[in-house]
């Protein structure tokens, strides 16, 4: 059994659609990481799909942080 888990930063989805209606909300949270700006769902899947792939096999116990640097710094 392989446990594993996806740590995402801000992610454009509709749960985040009214922050982007306020263009001072959006700048401000999209700016709390390296890229300023906010993932795509697809770009989250990406480590996702790995975690369930067999090139993860030797994978558990991890905790993937997706989220443009924003807790590195």
């Amino acid at each position: 059994m392989r446990i594993n888990a996806v740590a995402p930063g801000l992610v454009e989805t509709p749960m985040t659609e009214v922050w982007k209606q306020d263009s001072d909300i959006w700048e401000t949270v999209a700016s709390t990481n390296v890229l300023h700006r906010a993932a795509q769902p697809e770009e989250i899947a990406g480590t996702v799909l790995f975690l369930a792939s067999d090139l993860a096999s030797f994978t558990t116990g991890s905790v993937s942080v997706v989220d443009a640097g924003q807790t590195a710094h």
